[in-house]
């Protein structure tokens, strides 16, 4: 293959200084305990420990006497029954409560990979050549629990990228849950995520087609209140609340900055993170742009493939995505309707490469096959790489494969612009292959992309480097699409 590729020096690694705060529950008995000692304290005591707190992480973080505050409020119930009235607690008392029942977590302290490039919305104040783009990745920490992080940077006129400086404080949104529900739709994604039938029955019958969010999560509690519940009708009952809990807004400080923002796990659907967010600029018939990002909730048991939504980078909407394609992982929107309708690529059996399309943004049904398992390189499994970008010459997918050792390359193909069930062409040899030097990592003989972009007739790539770290490469496009052209699927 006679496609040059251009690895760049610029390396993205972890950070551990990057740290937000959780509720960290130490257990009913012994939170109690807890409570009861700190209740023994003088005022003076309260206030002492409390200031204490305080001015050791100054600076780390905001608002911590509002998340101190906030934690402890997530004991009303438990303080209910210990017969002592949550508004009798001092604002003193109610904070170092808090602060006991608050954690630090740091978000990249693991890994930083998986990254997704796109163009900013704002592009004022640039010389010839230049572009500015928002880089998202998968970022983990202890527990391999995985957020979505930014970084912001600009592209200069030989490719070069230059990022912009990374703030210390890590801004987390307001979170807002959806109130109402329609009922058929949220049946059909029960019975997706294989609720048996009995039991949504049972929740679900009494409900009118249009159900509030709290009628559900009452009707849900007061079968979960049985003494005598078995364990398999507890799991169904629990994938329901968090299935409910799936949907939900995200608003952050406006005067924060973006590369303080985090998409972190705020649904129970998530709990055990978000997975590999793909990001793209979709243009709308009417000429607006909406980012899209389509990622995988995981909970340790199931995985839910879910879409955000946002027009600004500070209001955002998550929603699960349904439908009998609504499946596995590796979804990547289109960044224009085909035909009037979404279109999405899907990897719905772990194997295969498929497209669909919808009149809805969130339903997709009755997938396409396009794709299979082929090359030496890719026998293992293949899937995409990010979102397709716009040709005119096609619809230009990279790809990624898994061969001998589980070893992931990046590869390349062209679809047809009105009908990309329809494959022009398709690399024989991969694009980006582990080098020496990135074999090594948290996943050894891994290199993945989420999803890059085309600038001054390059395609850029940016690339993880075995669940570890990041950078970046450039190709240049015209080659690239001469040798796809000429590589028949």
């Amino acid at each position: 293959m006679g496609i040059k590729v251009q690895r760049k020096a610029l390396k993205f690694t972890p950070d551990a200084t990057r740290v937000v705060t959780r509720f960290f529950n130490n257990g009913d008995k012994r939170t109690k305990e807890l409570i009861l000692k700190i209740l023994e304290f003088s005022d003076g005591k309260v206030a002492e420990e409390l200031e204490n707190t305080l001015y050791e992480f100054k600076g780390r973080h905001r608002n911590l006497k509002k998340v101190f505050k906030q934690h402890c409020a997530n004991f009303q119930d438990l303080l209910h029954q210990m017969d002592i009235s949550y508004e009798s607690l001092t604002e003193n008392q109610k904070m170092l409560i808090g602060a006991y029942s608050t954690m630090e977590y740091s978000l990249e302290s693991a890994a930083l990979f998986n990254p997704s490039m796109i163009e900013d919305f704002d592009q004022s104040f640039l010389k010839k050549g230049e572009k500015r783009v928002i880089i998202s990745f998968r970022a983990t920490g202890e527990g391999h629990l995985s957020s979505i992080v930014f970084r912001k940077g600009i592209l200069d006129k030989e490719n070069n990228l230059h990022i912009a400086k990374v703030k210390n404080h890590i801004d987390l949104p307001e979170v807002g849950y959806k109130m109402s529900y329609d009922k058929q739709r949220f049946v059909e994604k029960m019975q997706e995520i294989n609720i048996p039938q009995h039991y949504i029955s049972e929740v679900m019958d009494p409900l009118p087609s249009h159900f509030e969010y709290y009628a559900l999560k009452d009707a849900v509690k007061i079968l979960l209140d049985d003494a005598d519940i078995d364990s398999t009708k507890k799991l169904a009952l629990h994938e329901m609340t968090w299935l409910v809990d799936s949907y939900y807004d995200l608003k952050f400080n406006e005067q924060s900055d973006i590369t303080e923002r985090v998409i972190f796990p705020n649904s129970p659907s998530e709990s055990r993170g978000i997975e590999d967010a793909r990001f793209v600029r979709f243009t709308d018939d009417d000429g607006n742009a909406t980012i899209y990002a389509t990622y995988t909730a995981y909970n340790g048991h199931t995985i839910i493939p879910k879409l955000v939504s946002t027009c600004n980078f500070i209001d955002f909407r998550i929603m699960p995505l349904h439908g009998n394609a609504a499946k596995n992982k590796n979804f990547a929107l289109f960044p224009r309707k085909i035909k009037g309708k979404y279109a999405m690529l899907a990897r719905i059996d772990g194997y295969n490469n498929y497209v669909a399309f919808s009149d809805r943004i969130t339903l997709w049904n009755d997938p396409i096959k396009i794709q299979e398992p082929k090359f030496a390189w890719d026998l293992t499994q293949i899937g995409n790489c990010g979102s397709p970008i716009y040709t005119d010459n096609g619809w230009l997918i990279l790809t990624h494969g898994v061969g001998p050792m589980r070893r992931y390359c990046i590869g390349a193909s062209l679809l047809d612009l009105e009908d990309p069930t329809k494959v022009i062409g398709r690399l024989m040899e991969p694009l980006i292959s582990p080098s020496k030097e990135e074999r090594e990592g948290y996943v050894p003989n891994v290199v993945y992309s989420c999803g890059g972009i085309i600038h001054n007739e390059d395609l850029i790539i940016p690339y993880a480097v075995s669940d570890y770290s990041s950078s970046y490469a450039t190709v240049n496009l015209k080659s690239l699409l001469e040798e796809l052209k000429n590589s028949k699927d």
